[in-house]
């Protein structure tokens, strides 16, 4: 990898429904995991103001901080990272790359991109999403068996369901806030 050389293995994703909790989510993470700061749901403004509030506790406790938009924005904020497709990414030296992806042929074109790592979803039935197409855990594993970088493990994941998947990284919103 070029900007990790190691990755986190629990990474909480940000997201309205969880908002009231991540303080609290934030200081219980065990330091040295990672936050994906989302929050689509707020204008530009408070959600400059709302990242930079979480992005203090992140520091304190020593998450990688990852910003859903480019790697520019990721920079100009302060963060670590940029989350997203991984063609809209852009590449800027010292931020972290992480895609989204949710097949093999996403995936492969993601690899192309030289991503850091991606996030491969959605594995389980999701609360935004119950009945929602899944990969279930016989095509993640195959998939992921597939990646030559990192795989981070998304959708209706828990400590539970990774344990079941024998997956040490992995993502969640509801699941770790």
């Amino acid at each position: 990898m070029t900007a990790f050389q190691s990755l986190p293995n629990l990474w909480l994703l940000s997201d309205a429904r969880n908002d009231a909790m991540l303080e609290s989510a934030l200081a219980t993470l065990p330091p040295g995991n990672a936050f994906v700061f989302r929050h689509y749901h707020l204008g530009p403004n408070e959600r400059k103001a709302r990242f930079d509030t979480l992005a203090t506790i992140c520091r304190r406790c020593d998450h990688l901080l990852v910003l859903s938009g480019t790697s520019q924005q990721a920079k100009d904020w302060g963060a670590d990272g940029a989350y997203g497709p991984a063609r809209k990414l852009g590449k800027v030296m010292g931020i972290g790359r992480f895609a989204t992806v949710h097949d093999l042929l996403e995936m492969s074109r993601a690899e192309r991109y030289g991503i850091d790592a991606m996030f491969l979803s959605p594995v389980f039935p999701t609360r935004s999403h119950p009945d929602g197409r899944c990969l279930g855990a016989e095509n993640f594993l195959f998939i992921a068996s597939n990646a030559t970088k990192p795989v981070i493990a998304l959708g209706g994941m828990n400590a539970e369901r990774a344990a079941q998947l024998c997956w040490d990284r992995w993502a969640a919103i509801d699941g770790l806030s």
